[in-house]
């Protein structure tokens, strides 16, 4: 597989949960993702790009994962074909009383889904352990194998799961029982139980270590899956992990736990004060660049290796962390408590600090130069361990002036999003003086589709907005076609738009699923709460879409434009 910017790619975004397929339960899974790969293909895509399938908590978020390595359980196809340990009988005795039919339609409905998939689970390490551990099988020896060559982050990791457990399964360590709330305190404290607890819990951290056993097998299986159709799996690696997860709790010398990330102040975002005033409080804490650097990275080493043995390639959510993060010296649950307030008045209640930029801000040469040097030193070691043109750089945002450079010198693709590139003069970038090593898109995850973003720069224009008159005049001359005024988005107009993309001269053109068929749904609204965020679904599988005629025509026109791209 020509993995380079020699070789320009057409690629297909798609959060696996929003994936379908006749047999999932209820969520996209490596099954679903296996089919959907066989269909990008037929129409020309040769790379599938898909958010974080790092486990995650309560909120579901795939962005505030409770592990940098563990594979999300509900992602797993899981049926007697599937997970040899799951018998047909085991499998219709979890199922019992689930409306299958019921639970495919509509969006993901966690409460069911999670449970479900955890009981099926629970059935197949049932079997494992009655027959292969208890018998030493060779699939019991493989699994022991396994196990001991990911020791250093799985061990630590069961253990906070089987504590989760034990805590109503809750992630929240700094709420559980003091014995329990460190690494070193809870092995103590597991050394403590009585026989009858010791065994069971010990039997729990097997049945988490099994999970992921299962998980990173059906990943590296579907890897080699799409490496025969020639589709690259390109992966998501945020840049920070969840306060509340196995890599904090295991790990808590390499984080700040008293400063959450984020992002700076947006005078302009009037739709939230909290943003508009002190800027996006993410809740994940700092790191201690100085303990990862004495240790040579390790711990970034461990979870890119990972990534990659179920990867091809992959980007790095905000990037720019590497280099410089905005940080708060609060959490999030206090947001409200300081939104009202004061720089002095925040101070007050912080022991003096504010949020700022760390280790340092860009405010001079010499901080900006330190800020560079310590963001390249720390690529350099993911790149060791990945190669090269394996890692993407999310860019976005408000980009220091180094910050580009530097991922061009290191042979990382940046982000260029057309409606937000432009030339000194503010007409948007042509895309064919787009640099090579670089990943264009209308949208990510976090954006409006390309038909809502076209519906909503109409209706601004149509009451009287000049400058969405001028962006959307500006829309069409990189597309290439000329403006006619504001009018509805039409088969035409989306497949010219898509057209300019391809036509680009990035290396990796890639279009949202909601884009290739110019529909409206949503994935995620930042900063928002609601049940909507990562759980959409799009309408229909792989299979119905080859049976939909006016779908086919469709991609069949949009294959053609990228054959004709050369991508």
């Amino acid at each position: 597989m020509h993995l380079s910017p020699d070789h320009p790619l057409a690629g297909i975004l798609a959060p696996l949960f929003a994936l379908r397929s006749e047999k999932d339960l209820g969520i996209g899974d490596t099954e679903s993702l296996r089919q959907f790969a066989g269909w990008a293909a037929e129409n020309g895509f040769r790379l599938v790009q898909l958010l974080p399938v790092n486990e995650t908590g309560t909120d579901n978020s795939p962005y505030n994962a409770i592990s940098s390595v563990a594979i999300e359980p509900s992602t797993l196809a899981l049926s007697p074909e599937t997970v040899p340990d799951l018998t047909p009988e085991a499998c219709a005795a979890a199922l019992k009383g689930v409306s299958l039919q019921a639970l495919r339609k509509g969006p993901v409905r966690y409460g069911v889904v999670k449970p479900l998939k955890r009981r099926l689970l629970e059935a197949a390490f049932e079997g494992f352990m009655e027959r292969e551990w208890k018998r030493s099988t060779a699939r019991a020896r493989q699994f022991r194998k396994w196990a001991k060559e990911q020791a250093a982050w799985l061990e630590g990791y069961a253990l906070f799961r089987a504590l989760m457990d034990e805590n109503g399964g809750s992630e929240m360590w700094d709420k559980w029982p003091e014995p329990q709330r460190t690494l070193a305190g809870a092995r103590a404290w597991l050394d403590e139980q009585r026989a009858v607890l010791r065994r069971a819990l010990e039997r729990r951290t097997r049945y988490f270590q099994y999970v992921q056993w299962i998980a990173f097998g059906q990943w590296a299986a579907v890897k080699a899956d799409c490496e025969a159709l020639g589709v690259a799996l390109m992966g998501d690696v945020p840049i920070g992990v969840s306060y509340y997860s196995a890599d904090v709790f295991c790990n808590p010398e390499i984080f700040h736990l008293d400063w959450s990330g984020g992002a700076p102040p947006e005078p302009a975002y009037k739709d939230d004060p909290f943003i508009e005033k002190w800027g996006q409080n993410w809740g994940v804490p700092l790191y201690r660049w100085e303990a990862l650097r004495e240790s040579g990275f390790a711990w970034w080493r461990q979870r890119v290796r990972r990534v990659r043995e179920i990867f091809h390639l992959f980007r790095i959510d905000h990037v720019l962390g590497f280099y410089r993060m905005y940080g708060f010296p609060w959490r999030p649950s206090r947001n409200a408590e300081f939104l009202p307030l004061s720089q002095d008045e925040a101070r007050a209640r912080t022991g003096g600090a504010l949020p700022h930029f760390a280790p340092r801000d860009d405010s001079t040469w010499e901080n900006r130069e330190a800020n560079r040097r310590e963001g390249e030193e720390t690529l350099r070691a993911l790149l060791e361990e990945v190669g090269e043109h394996r890692l993407i750089g999310e860019d976005l945002g408000v980009v220091p002036d180094y910050v580009r450079p530097n991922l061009a010198s290191l042979g990382i693709a940046g982000f260029k999003i057309p409606q937000w590139e432009r030339r000194p003069d503010w007409q948007l970038t042509r895309g064919s003086d787009y640099p090579r090593l670089s990943v264009t898109t209308y949208a990510t995850h976090d954006h409006p589709p390309l038909a809502a973003m076209w519906a909503r720069m109409c209706a601004a224009a149509q009451a009287g907005d000049g400058h969405q008159r001028w962006e959307l005049e500006q829309l069409c001359g990189f597309a290439g076609f000329g403006f006619e005024g504001p009018r509805p988005m039409d088969d035409t107009i989306h497949e010219a738009l898509l057209a300019g993309l391809f036509q680009s001269n990035a290396w990796l053109a890639i279009v949202m699923i909601t884009d290739v068929f110019g529909e409206t749904t949503r994935f995620n609204v930042p900063g928002a709460v609601a049940d909507s965020n990562w759980s959409e679904r799009v309408a229909g599988t792989p299979a119905q879409w080859r049976k939909d005629g006016a779908r086919c025509a469709k991609l069949q026109r949009l294959a053609a434009l990228i054959q004709r791209s050369g991508r």
